[in-house]
């Protein structure tokens, strides 16, 4: 019986919850990447940074959403890593969207969040649950032995 730790034998395709690891960690990459461009000029982390589409950035959240995000390509490639890396969003987005229920708007805000961004750390938290915990088909038969 192939178990979550265990990746099929016959050379089958990703499985969703890979699949979602690795659209997950894309999209932290190339916001994590753009966010740096955008931010490269600004004077220190913990400054305001730059406003894009409603979004606050700044070069430490840039830089740990680029790290998050190429996390995520390396671990999607097995379920377990998939599994492991939806565990990682679960931790460290749900602890930033707590720290951002205390943070945003107080001047020792070292991310400089704003509400949106704390609404993206919620929505990231729970899509890492949904990875970390998702079902998954087994194909494998179960052999009863009769005796």
């Amino acid at each position: 019986m192939m178990t979550t730790r265990e990746e099929p034998r016959d050379g089958s395709t990703m499985g969703w919850l890979q699949v979602t690891a690795l659209v997950v960690g894309v999209v932290l990459a190339l916001t994590g990447a753009a966010g740096l461009v955008v931010n490269a000029f600004d004077e220190v982390p913990g400054m305001s940074g730059t406003t894009v589409r409603g979004l606050t950035g700044n070069p430490l959240l840039d830089l740990a959403n680029l790290a998050i995000g190429v996390l995520g390509l390396a671990l999607s490639s097995t379920l377990y890593g998939a599994r492991c890396y939806g565990w990682t969003l679960a931790i460290g987005y749900g602890t930033a969207f707590v720290y951002g229920l205390f943070a945003v708007g107080e001047s020792w805000d070292l991310l400089a969040l704003d509400r949106a961004d704390n609404a993206l750390h919620l929505l990231a938290a729970l899509v890492g649950l949904v990875i970390a915990r998702g079902p998954v088909r087994s194909t494998a038969r179960r052999h009863v032995a009769h005796g």
